[in-house]
């Protein structure tokens, strides 16, 4: 699947399904529910969707796709991340919960599996900490989640899902972008490929004449 255009009338739509990742209770619905709704709800049952929503953006409407994944244990091991949610996403959005040393290290567990099953340039990650409203039980600090997205070349926000809509926004966005400048590159890497082999074939043929 992945990114998608779609034509509408002379109206090109552009589809990104992003995946939302982390250990249950950080926060995942209620990041995806107040980017959808502006509202926020903290408390959810163990539901795994697939939302959508329609933003215009850089003047272009971007129908953004995201599937809130429901994070479960087998035995000691975590049961991450399947084949099926790898190859749908276009992004991904890694949570922990900055009160919750263990969720930051299932963030941690689950960027190196997006690691080892796609090309670090094929999927952009961004790490969102989460519960930057509980201040005086946080267990983990702002330095080691930024030094964490910088070595792994993610993206990094420290929100409160409970206090803003903005800084959620900001989150969906940025991650949109990355998708789209992935999207041009590998466009661009195309049409240059393209044009070597056209190139060689024609100097090909002249030498073969």
């Amino acid at each position: 699947m992945g990114m998608q255009e779609v034509m509408e009338g002379n109206q090109q739509r552009v589809e990104v399904n992003i995946l939302l990742l982390g250990a249950h209770n950080v926060g995942k619905s209620a990041l995806t529910v107040r980017f959808l709704t502006r509202r926020f709800i903290g408390e959810y049952g163990d539901i795994e969707s697939v939302y959508s929503r329609v933003e215009t953006i850089d003047g272009q409407e971007i129908c953004i796709n995201i599937w809130d994944s429901q994070f479960t244990q087998v035995g000691e091991k975590s049961c991450c991340i399947s084949d099926k949610q790898l190859q749908w996403a276009d992004g991904m959005i890694l949570v922990y919960d900055i009160c919750n040393r263990s969720s930051f290290d299932v963030a941690l567990q689950q960027l190196q599996q997006i690691r080892r099953s796609r090309k670090p340039s094929s999927v952009p990650v961004v790490i969102v900490a989460n519960k930057r409203d509980l201040q005086r039980h946080r267990n983990v600090s702002s330095e080691e989640g930024r030094l964490l997205a910088l070595s792994q070349r993610c993206g990094f926000f420290e929100v409160s899902a409970a206090e803003t809509y903005h800084g959620v926004l900001l989150v969906f966005h940025r991650l949109v972008d990355l998708v789209r400048e992935r999207r041009a590159l590998r466009k661009t890497s195309a049409s240059v490929r393209s044009i070597v082999r056209s190139v060689s074939a024609v100097f090909g043929k002249k030498r073969a004449e």
